[in-house]
């Protein structure tokens, strides 16, 4: 993938993504287990990620969403499971090979995490250093103007995050995300906080963004509009597990009440 490409207003955002699950998967889950204290949040959690393909993962506040995320680059350890990552184990890795993950899967955190004491063009430019050698022979100048066109804010290059709205500092966030290339994509939340009109908008930008760069991702959200336009499977986190998988429409006929509880306020609009 190359931030060469350039998102531009006439690629097609509304078409609902294609199921896709060909090729080996990037990411391997299989029994993940997770607790803290008493509290045992992941309970031999499966999952599996194929390339160029949108899961979104929804459940109830406090059931491991974040928990799980983390645990793909070991901001959190496991407690007992398989957690195979681009072919790599990640609970066997040491700090050098999984700092090489990490600058492959990109991560969107909820808050946006933007460096405050820094500008536009600063926050863009803190990963290509981190990952100095990744980028090597690069132009870091170019690579951040591209990254910034692909969300449509080059003109914010040299605003500080103060001066961003909160649909502005997501797409900024983003575009930190892209620049180093990922070939994963983690997004925590993505348009929590942010008004309809500017949630959608970031919902088509992710959308895009899987269309030009062939990104696989797995999205956190509460937001069943955005699970009903972005993915191409859902799994419902419940009790621990991979309670429930499948498209959108597939999980919105189901009877079973665990699962239509997550339709249930969308069916009555």
């Amino acid at each position: 993938m190359s931030t060469k490409t350039v998102i531009t207003e006439s690629q097609s955002l509304s078409q609902h993504p294609e199921r896709t699950q060909e090729g080996d998967p990037l990411i391997r889950i299989r029994g993940v287990k997770k607790a803290f204290g008493d509290n045992q949040v992941l309970r031999g959690f499966d999952l599996d990620l194929y390339p160029n393909e949108n899961v979104v993962i929804v459940g109830k506040s406090g059931s491991g969403k974040s928990v799980l995320i983390k645990c793909l680059v070991r901001l959190v350890d496991v407690d007992e499971g398989q957690v195979v990552v681009l072919g790599k184990s990640i609970p066997s890795l040491d700090q050098e090979e999984l700092d090489q993950i990490r600058a492959d899967v990109g991560f969107l955190f909820q808050g946006s995490a933007l460096y405050d004491s820094m500008t536009v063009r600063e926050n863009l430019q803190f990963p290509l250093r981190r990952h100095s050698q990744r980028m090597r022979g690069q132009d870091e100048d170019q690579l951040i103007q591209e990254a910034l066109e692909n969300v449509g804010l080059a003109h914010a290059i040299d605003l500080m995050p103060a001066e961003l709205s909160g649909g502005m500092k997501r797409r900024i966030a983003l575009a930190r995300t892209l620049i180093l290339q990922p070939k994963v994509i983690l997004y925590d939340e993505p348009t929590s906080g942010l008004d309809p009109i500017t949630a959608n908008e970031i919902i088509q930008l992710i959308l895009t963004i899987q269309r030009t760069f062939q990104t696989a991702a797995l999205i956190i959200t509460h937001d069943m509009d955005c699970a009903r336009v972005i993915s191409n499977r859902m799994v419902i986190l419940q009790d621990g597990i991979n309670y429930a998988e499948g498209t959108y429409t597939e999980l919105s006929a189901s009877k079973d009440p665990k699962v239509k509880a997550f339709f249930k306020e969308v069916q009555n609009r």
